[in-house]
């Protein structure tokens, strides 16, 4: 243990959230051609998320911590200030809305669900999925 963590803890202690998602970083708009070909075969996850609004962390750290479906569905995480050029296309492609935070179902191609803020639940996903 180093000594500023002695002194002043270690940012992986028991009081840190757990992220249960194994996100896949959504960085590049040809990914999304991915995305719709897994869809075809199992459901994948978006998460959009807005590192200036406390909000979107806020409903992150909830969904992470509440997420229980590694094997069943692939989640992918889109940080929409640094790829602006993604999340546009998203809501193009899938015919959704744009919002912040936002989580999008996809299925066969298709986005099947799409909830936002307080409305972001990992239970909710669950009954979708």
């Amino acid at each position: 243990m180093s000594f500023f963590n002695s002194i002043f803890g270690n940012s992986e202690s028991a009081d840190t959230p757990k992220n249960n998602v194994n996100w896949t970083e959504l960085t590049d708009i040809a990914q999304l051609m991915e995305i719709e070909t897994i869809s075809n075969v199992k459901p994948v996850v978006i998460f959009k998320h807005s590192t200036r609004c406390s909000i979107s962390r806020m409903a992150l750290k909830q969904f992470e911590r509440e997420y229980d479906l590694k094997d069943t569905v692939d989640a992918y995480f889109l940080d929409l200030i640094a790829h602006r050029d993604v999340s546009n296309e998203i809501a193009s492609r899938f015919n959704v809305y744009h919002e912040s935070p936002q989580l999008i179902l996809i299925r066969n191609g298709k986005a099947i669900y799409d909830v936002s803020h307080s409305d972001i639940d990992a239970e909710s996903l669950k009954d979708k999925v």
